[in-house]
């Protein structure tokens, strides 16, 4: 399988140049003719161009944060409509849905703050792809290497995690080899859709906080308030507070299998 990959520097395009070694890389300044030439001879264009989200929001890193992935993701359509290929996959989140409700991919309860608006926005410009085409709705991707996991290693080993506020955000996530393995089997099984690349297990942000410091050995007990958060990163602090619940029902319907499907086999998986 020979891929093509925007955003390929990223977290999970680092991921995924490791499990597909014949892979083409699709620049940032890439003109709609560069990229209708490098996918000339490719099975499938994976789309993950776009800025980091966490990071204080002002008003012109929103604009970097939408025009990184809805101008990167128009340039891609518009090649793909000279280039057809076999599979377009392109990246979005669960973001789009509200807080504290059920949703797997038939759920249309959308959130309409920043990161909402946004993601449906992106959505809307990668199904004007005139080829067959997936919509990737990622969760929170476990990896000790990068991502929110990584970020909370120095605190947690010294003792120092905690859950944020009473814990009782839901977390929707997703081991980083599951992550991988669902890019393979959706190009694999020549599916077509959307799907939400998450374990079909979500959790309280308290049970996930008590599964990490268990993986580490260590206690977990000092609480971070939202509104410690709410200072660090401004808006953008919703992003680490939202109570997401979505369910991979198309995968498990698909036969999808997972690894590392529960919380604390994840995390000693990961750890240990």
């Amino acid at each position: 399988m020979k891929i093509a990959l925007t955003g390929a520097h990223g977290f999970i395009g680092s991921l995924l140049r490791q499990r597909f070694p014949r892979h083409i890389i699709i620049d940032r300044n890439d003109s709609i003719d560069a990229i209708s030439r490098k996918i000339e001879a490719i099975d499938c264009l994976i789309n993950l161009a776009g800025a980091p989200i966490l990071n204080r929001w002002s008003n012109a890193y929103k604009e970097v944060i939408w025009a990184s992935r809805i101008e990167t993701t128009k340039r891609v359509v518009l090649a793909l409509k000279t280039t057809p290929i076999r599979l377009f996959i392109s990246a979005s989140a669960v973001g789009i849905y509200r807080d504290g409700i059920t949703c797997d991919e038939d759920c249309v309860e959308f959130s309409r703050d920043f990161l909402g608006t946004l993601v449906q926005a992106w959505e809307r410009e990668a199904r004007k792809a005139p080829c067959p085409s997936a919509i990737f709705r990622f969760g929170i991707v476990l990896s000790r290497e990068s991502g929110a996991l990584k970020q909370m290693l120095g605190p947690f080993r010294l003792g120092m995690g905690g859950p944020i506020g009473d814990g009782s955000m839901m977390m929707s996530w997703i081991h980083r080899d599951d992550l991988v393995n669902a890019f393979s089997f959706v190009m694999e099984q020549d599916l077509r859709g959307t799907f939400n690349i998450v374990s079909p297990n979500p959790v309280t942000n308290s049970k996930f906080t008590k599964a990490l410091a268990s993986a580490l050995k260590r206690p977990a007990f000092i609480p971070i308030p939202r509104f410690v958060l709410k200072v660090i990163y401004g808006e953008a602090a919703s992003v680490l507070t939202a109570s997401k619940i979505a369910y991979p029902k198309r995968l498990l319907e698909a036969g999808f299998r997972f690894s590392h499907p529960y919380i604390e086999e994840a995390l000693i998986d990961l750890l240990q």
